[in-house]
């Protein structure tokens, strides 16, 4: 069968793309990977002080890596995630297309990885294997000869890109101890959204699912996209704002799952930011200004922006700010009890609607409307 996805290459690009950065060896270097392995579980403690939510994964582990290193990290992920699709997809690949379609793949994914390699501070790795388990429900990736996808000890990890931190502490002259703390307690929140709430994995996971298991090719969706588009034209609406190409490209079903997962996500980006606010309150003295300036880097004009609005990541961005909104609105009638209500099971977790209108998910789900002071 024909590998979807020439992998090998997908590496090479994206690493081209990433370039090296010299402060990599810079004399700040030197204490980054001891500053992480002590802040890490500091940062779970904080954390967990804060959600109550204590880690079903027990220990957080942190690995520092740089641009290269996070992208192998991140073909890994989309190995595992990706099997079945790709699989189905290999399997009708032949003559020509066999060879070039898995290559024009890897050039697309290297180049949006590479991309987003030199942008990104930190992530949190999901996608937890587990033998026997069911594939994208419990993590789990099968290829069709029956091989697991994906090393048990590189799971379950947060990822610090230590070029991108260095380089961060040094253009903006930051606190690097505030600083490498500060964004541990970030993606540590996370990790305890993923491992506290029990329901919440499986849920992101099958929505991911129902997202694969529609995206088969399909000529008549590129007719459907263009209209989609010149329509989107008419009517003044930017047809990137929600969710970039791959939104235009989606199908009824797709787009449903699309929804469910951008109202998850911009809760969980939302309150991943408030938390981290809250958690190590004065042991971050800098925290505002750290704040502001990554706000202002998500939003930063001119072709970088074009880019995020074509792969999605605008829409991404914006996660952070309508998430921040839903959280204090409602906190601000509820407290804490009544956000609790978001992470209580499936049923009650906003749409991408229930965000931008806070009331309709507070009456949804039994709750009050929120004061008119709340909204910014």
């Amino acid at each position: 069968m024909t590998e979807a996805v020439d992998w090998s290459m997908a590496s090479r690009v994206a690493q081209r793309v990433a370039g090296s950065d010299p402060l990599a060896h810079s004399y700040r270097a030197g204490t980054l990977a001891s500053d992480i392995a002590e802040f890490t579980p500091l940062a779970q403690e904080l954390v967990e002080a804060e959600t109550g939510w204590p880690s079903a994964s027990g220990a957080a582990r942190a690995r520092v890596v740089d641009r290269a290193g996070w992208v192998e990290a991140n073909i890994g992920s989309f190995q595992r995630l990706l099997a079945p699709l790709l699989d189905r997809a290999g399997e009708k690949m032949v003559g020509p297309s066999a060879y070039v379609a898995p290559k024009v793949a890897a050039a697309e994914m290297g180049v949006i990885l590479g991309w987003m390699s030199r942008r990104v501070l930190g992530q949190y790795d999901l996608l937890v294997t587990e033998p026997g388990a069911d594939p994208l429900t419990d993590g789990l990736s099968l290829t069709n000869s029956g091989e697991v996808v994906g090393d048990p000890e590189d799971q379950d990890l947060v990822y610090l890109v230590g070029p991108n931190l260095l380089a961060l502490e040094r253009k903006f002259g930051f606190s690097p101890r505030e600083f490498r703390l500060w964004v541990c307690v970030h993606e540590l929140t996370h990790r305890a959204q993923f491992t506290g709430v029990p329901w919440l994995r499986p849920y992101f996971l099958a929505q991911v699912r129902e997202l694969l298991s529609a995206a088969e090719p399909d000529p008549t969706r590129l007719f459907t996209a263009l209209g989609r588009l010149a329509e989107a034209i008419r009517t003044g609406v930017n047809p990137l704002d929600e969710g970039g190409l791959s939104a235009l490209f989606a199908g009824p079903e797709q787009r449903a799952a699309m929804d469910r997962l951008a109202g998850l996500m911009s809760l969980l980006e939302g309150h991943g930011d408030i938390v981290m606010n809250r958690a190590a309150g004065d042991r971050i003295p800098s925290s505002e200004r750290f704040h502001e300036v990554l706000s202002a880097r998500r939003s930063a004009g001119g072709p970088a922006s074009l880019i995020q609005k074509l792969m999605g990541l605008e829409a991404k961005m914006r996660q952070y700010e309508e998430g921040e909104r839903f959280i204090e609105a409602v906190e601000a009638k509820h407290g804490k009890a009544g956000l609790d209500r978001a992470f209580e099971s499936p049923d009650t977790v906003p749409t991408l609607s229930d965000i931008r209108d806070v009331d309709a998910w507070m009456a949804r789900v039994g709750l009050g409307k929120a004061k008119a002071s709340a909204r910014r």
